[in-house]
């Protein structure tokens, strides 16, 4: 049976004339890779440092570190891995290499889907021609993208299931979101919301939730206009929450916010590579995939930036609506052969460590509340990343209570790593 998905919107034949070639590279089915977003952090001021071009000189060519778009930014990058202990393995080494580098240069390292106080008007851009090109297209939204994000990367060995694994994970794409969110100040002020990140990227114009195509014609032939019209140069400029990677024969997952530490990274992580398999499972039994129409997708995105944790989602075509943690425990159970198949199970078990200690944004919100200072959520995204894992209530009032400052920088804590030795 061919894989399809429910027919919302049909593109009109005439836009298949500008249609452009997207090959779908051979990728192993349910690899994963995961992208990691930190912050440079000035160890005395605890605001962002614009100094990722001297980082990334010393470290010199390390296929896992990487530049971003924000001279305040670097990203980490796993290879194409078949677990996601291997992944984490790739991402732990890769700051255990980014230390020593960055010391010296009194710059620590964290991540969370924004900074608790950080000016977005006064970041800097890498001087890329991309990035000169977004900005001067975007103005103002384009240069205060003051945002870090987690991206996975699942493979699929099958073209034709691209689009309907793509559709039926935005019926789950908002839960991801909520445990993933991280971003609740934008510039020193509590905004109420969970994810501002989520709000803050959609500010760009091919950003945002994607469209549900029918066919991979469809999608070539949305591209070919994109391109025609000058909107973009090639499809990497599509910077959906969800869209494919025909480049590397994968689904990536744009829509988390930054992961704070290792264990929530590889939680996230085993997340998504099980709903993708699971997903591509339905397929060869020749179910169709259930998918949501726009118009929920996009409530349930607002819902989770707004909610986080306290949202009530949309989780099927029917509408029917459930909190997201009892959407989340559920998932849990019923993906746990999966995981067992795919190596993940204790990463996908951690997740439940999130729904016990609060999302992130709690968190943060929790430590700054205590102190009436958005410099303690910092200072817990410090000791996080440190600790390799979030910090329960009790130890944020400790940490809050002691005035505790953030030691020397060390490599993060590998429980997920330990645990497959």
């Amino acid at each position: 049976m061919t894989p399809t998905t429910p027919a919302f919107t049909r593109t009109p034949r005439a836009h298949l004339l500008h249609r452009t070639d997207l090959p779908f590279a051979r990728s192993a089915r349910s690899t994963l890779g995961i992208e990691w977003e930190l912050q440079l952090v000035d160890s005395d001021s605890l605001d962002l440092r614009q100094c990722a071009a001297d980082v990334l000189r010393l470290v010199g060519q390390d296929p896992n570190i990487h530049g971003e778009m924000m001279l305040n930014t670097v990203e980490l990058v796993s290879g194409a891995r078949r677990t996601v202990a291997q992944c984490i393995e790739d991402i732990a080494l890769a700051y255990d290499r980014l230390l020593p580098v960055v010391k010296p240069l009194r710059v620590q390292l964290a991540s969370a889907g924004t900074h608790p106080f950080a000016d977005p008007l006064v970041q800097k851009v890498t001087d890329a021609e991309r990035y000169a090109r977004l900005v001067e297209r975007t103005r103002l939204w384009g240069h205060q993208m003051l945002i870090f994000g987690t991206h996975v990367h699942v493979g699929i060995e099958d073209r034709s299931k691209v689009l309907p694994i793509l559709s039926a994970l935005l019926t789950r794409a908002a839960h991801l979101q909520c445990l993933s969110a991280s971003s609740p100040f934008w510039a020193g002020a509590s905004t109420g919301y969970a994810d501002n990140r989520a709000m803050m990227f959609q500010q760009l114009p091919t950003a945002g939730a994607p469209h549900q195509l029918n066919s991979w014609d469809e999608l070539e032939g949305f591209v070919g206009d994109m391109v025609h019209t000058g909107v973009i140069e090639d499809f990497t400029e599509v910077r959906w929450d969800v869209r494919p990677s025909p480049r590397l024969g994968t689904i990536e997952v744009r829509s988390c916010d930054a992961a704070t530490n290792l264990t929530e990274l590889g939680g996230i992580a085993a997340l998504t590579q099980c709903l993708v398999e699971d997903f591509s499972r339905r397929l060869d039994r020749g179910e169709q995939l259930d998918a949501l129409p726009p118009w929920y997708v996009n409530e349930n995105k607002w819902r989770s930036a707004r909610y986080g944790m306290d949202a009530i989602l949309i989780t099927d075509s029917a509408g029917t609506e459930e909190l997201v943690t009892e959407t989340v425990e559920r998932m849990l159970t019923e993906l746990e052969p999966v995981a067992s198949d795919l190596g993940c199970e204790s990463e996908l078990d951690s997740v439940r460590v999130t729904l016990e200690a609060g999302a992130s944004y709690q968190r943060q919100l929790a430590a700054a509340e205590a102190t009436n200072s958005n410099e303690a959520a910092m200072r817990l995204l410090l000791e996080e990343v440190r600790a390799g894992r979030p910090l329960a209530p009790a130890e944020v009032t400790a940490l809050v209570s002691d005035g505790i400052r953030p030691g020397p920088a060390t490599p993060p804590r590998r429980h997920l790593r330990n645990r497959h030795k």
